[in-house]
């Protein structure tokens, strides 16, 4: 009889989002004005998800020696400013759809949903800043610093991506998706949770290799991304935005940029017509045959087996990075979660 293999990410995520949820509610105000600011900031952290960002914190911070509960509150931050640029996204991507629901922006308008989003990325440095509280100045300035600086590679990974909107007449590369996703994904997904989780843990034991914790995370968080782009397109209704919204709204993934180059005459002018028209003026049937041609030329396939190729280097990295940290649940889920990316749904 064939043995399952034991899941060592599901039951960690739902242990820490659940500690990561609850001290994220002190965080979230219940006071006036609250139908148009405290609500609407509240609606995405309480619609749930798969807290991967604030479980990588604290099960880092664990790895490396610190107890759970050090980490929470950094954890916090982490999940909050994780969902005010999901608001800011899902507005400049015109998006219809998060996490099952209408988006916030549908449901209450721009501005408020706009305020809202401003709202929860500016407190989201609150539990941040009560968690270095517990460490010594010079490593809480160096925490500050790197939270300051992820929230700047993010700015500037969206800012060219949306600038690759607003160009539609300029073809990035493989290499410039790259660099985008290594700002607007990598350091909130993965470097900075990693790296913060680390400094509770290490803090008497030197210095952190942090280029150590740049590749790692470069690595997983790229093909996090990457798979998330092929999932867009072959989830289905199951997906946690709407299906091939990545496509409607013009997104340059790895797969937009194999087609553009791969397309000649009529085909090419109708793509370059697709890309110039806003979301409003793009039809299905465009859609249809974009995704139909990605399908047919492999590109679909050939993202997926490169975000599998970044997920070997990603545990190549993990395995360096790791090697002197005890064996442990949390060491193990690290490096399961790698593999976890491919096994999800959305």
């Amino acid at each position: 009889m064939k043995r399952e293999a034991i899941d060592t990410v599901s039951p960690i995520l739902e242990e820490y989002g659940a500690m990561t949820r609850a001290a994220m509610a002190d965080y979230l105000p219940n006071w006036e004005p609250l139908d148009y600011l405290y609500k609407p900031m509240a609606d995405y952290p309480l619609r749930g998800g798969k807290y991967m960002r604030p479980s990588l914190c604290i099960a880092t911070a664990v790895a490396f020696g610190a107890p759970t509960a050090r980490a929470v509150k950094a954890a916090v931050s982490i999940e909050m400013l994780h969902n005010a640029l999901l608001i800011h996204d899902d507005i400049e991507d015109e998006s219809a759809e998060r996490r099952g629901q209408k988006t916030l922006h549908e449901i209450h308008g721009v501005p408020i949903a706009l305020n809202a989003g401003d709202a929860l990325a500016m407190m989201s440095l609150r539990p941040l800043l009560d968690s270095v509280k517990q460490v010594n100045p010079n490593l809480a300035m160096t925490m500050l610093r790197d939270m300051e600086r992820m929230a700047r590679e993010s700015a500037e990974g969206q800012a060219i991506e949306l600038g690759w909107r607003a160009t539609p007449a300029v073809r990035p590369t493989r290499d410039d998706y790259l660099e985008m996703v290594l700002k607007k994904t990598c350091w909130l997904a993965a470097i900075f949770p990693c790296r913060i989780g680390a400094a509770f843990g290490v803090e008497n034991r030197g210095r952190m290799a942090e280029d150590a914790f740049i590749r790692f995370g470069f690595y997983f968080g790229a093909a996090f991304q990457t798979h998330d782009d092929v999932l867009n397109l072959r989830g289905g209704l199951g997906y946690g935005k709407e299906s091939c919204g990545d496509l409607w709204e013009g997104k340059r993934t790895l797969m937009l940029i194999e087609i553009a180059d791969q397309l000649k005459g009529r085909d090419a002018d109708r793509f370059d017509r697709f890309l110039h028209a806003s979301r409003e003026e793009r039809r299905e049937e465009d859609v249809a045959w974009l995704l139909h041609l990605m399908q047919e030329s492999g590109a679909i396939d050939h993202a997926f087996e490169f975000s599998q190729s970044l997920a070997g280097a990603a545990i190549h990295e993990f395995e360096k990075m790791f090697e002197t940290v005890p064996d442990g649940r949390d060491k193990t889920f690290i490096r399961d979660l790698i593999t976890w990316t491919f096994r999800r749904e959305r």
